[in-house]
């Protein structure tokens, strides 16, 4: 049985997704901008439940990136920003270890050391205890470094709060299904909720934050000019033995893993370049992300992932599983080969005032920012 429609008039602008880029983008238009009337739009039931939430809850500081200088650059410039804005969210007390693998690794521990100089990021050789903590025939050296972790309940909590303080109405367990040219230079928006009430929304602004389904709307929409791949992604939540609590690994660059703190349990994520990828396919509108996900048969692998990272930290094999969060994962496909993460940010001139945007990391909301401060938005 459809829906009853009705209109819910009109607002300066409409942000769709209310993860942590939408929440902020909404903040800023109302604290930065101006915005007196503002509507975000979140299919979920809840703020920063799904990618803001289903990852690695990390921080980049450019270690990440040896093959990517302007991604790491950019992370080198961002988190103190972020660590100056979220100080409640983030995460420091914890020791971050990189160790380069000796086989297959596609940066040696020279090359590492010489990248973190040129992007300026802090780095010392870890002491004999860390060390001891990797197998040397594998490893080839491990650096301590300075990287962090953030709750991303406690993002949850601060988008919430300040949606409120700036006046922005949310609407929660609501899909946007359309966007269209309205009369004169209005956009039309039409949302369905959980329960089937539809509603169209006329605005001057649109703001498609919806990461994974970025480009599944209705009406004049023309889809995002640049390729998007997606992939189910597993991160393994592992409580870790104690010889690894208050420790963050991540092993370069080709074997590739990571065992992060999650702050938002207070377990760890366990992440491996081979498995944490189940399933991938290149973006398009009649392939709902969020159905394939939740049709996907959800066997964890982390038994391989533990195997395999045991080789490299015989400690990993005393740790215990919980659970898996299972999500998708949204990247650009020109940047597979460099694993580069800029943002996506594109105003779609067929529907002038619609903007999308995604970001691959936290930390790139502030890349997000500057491009918008630099549009014509009034």
């Amino acid at each position: 049985m459809p829906g009853r429609q009705h209109s819910h008039g009109s607002v300066d602008a409409v942000v769709i997704g209310g993860g942590f880029y939408g929440s902020a983008i909404a903040i800023y238009l109302a604290k930065q901008r101006g915005f007196q009337n503002i509507l975000l739009i979140e299919r979920e039931s809840a703020l920063l439940t799904r990618a803001s939430y289903n990852n690695q809850a990390r921080v980049h500081n450019g270690y990440h990136y040896p093959r990517s200088f302007t991604t790491a650059y950019r992370s080198r410039i961002n988190l103190p920003k972020f660590v100056r804005d979220w100080p409640d969210a983030v995460k420091s007390d914890f020791t971050k270890l990189y160790a380069i693998a000796r086989r297959n690794s596609k940066v040696t521990a020279r090359q590492f050391q010489r990248f973190c100089h040129e992007i300026g990021a802090k780095l010392e050789p870890a002491d004999l205890a860390l060390r001891q903590l990797f197998e040397p025939r594998l490893i080839e050296d491990v650096f301590l470094v300075e990287e962090y972790a953030f709750d991303a309940k406690r993002l949850a909590s601060w988008a919430e709060e300040e949606l409120l303080e700036s006046g922005v109405q949310v609407v929660l367990g609501t899909s946007v299904t359309a966007i269209s040219r309205g009369e004169d230079t209005t956009l039309k928006v039409t949302s369905s909720s959980n329960d089937g009430n539809e509603e169209t929304i006329s605005c001057r602004y649109v703001f498609n934050c919806t990461y994974s389904g970025l480009n599944q709307f209705g009406g004049d929409f023309p889809g995002t000019r640049t390729s998007l791949k997606q992939e189910i992604t597993e991160m393994a939540l592992m409580q870790v033995p104690p010889l690894m609590q208050g420790l963050g690994v991540t092993v370069m660059d080709g074997p590739f893993f990571s065992m992060m703190p999650f702050p938002a349990r207070g377990l760890h994520t366990l992440s491996h370049v081979r498995y944490t990828p189940h399933l991938h396919w290149q973006d398009q509108r009649d392939i709902d992300p969020y159905q394939k996900l939740n049709d996907y048969y959800r066997e964890t692998r982390v038994d391989r992932m533990v195997r395999d990272v045991g080789r490299y930290m015989p400690a990993v094999l005393n740790a215990r599983y919980v659970e898996s969060l299972f999500e998708v994962k949204t990247i650009l496909v020109k940047n597979e080969g460099d694993d580069g993460r800029p943002i996506l940010f594109e105003k779609h001139p067929e529907l002038l005032g619609c903007y999308s945007v995604l970001g691959g990391k936290i930390d790139n909301i502030y890349d997000v920012l500057e491009k918008l401060d630099a549009e014509f938005i009034k």
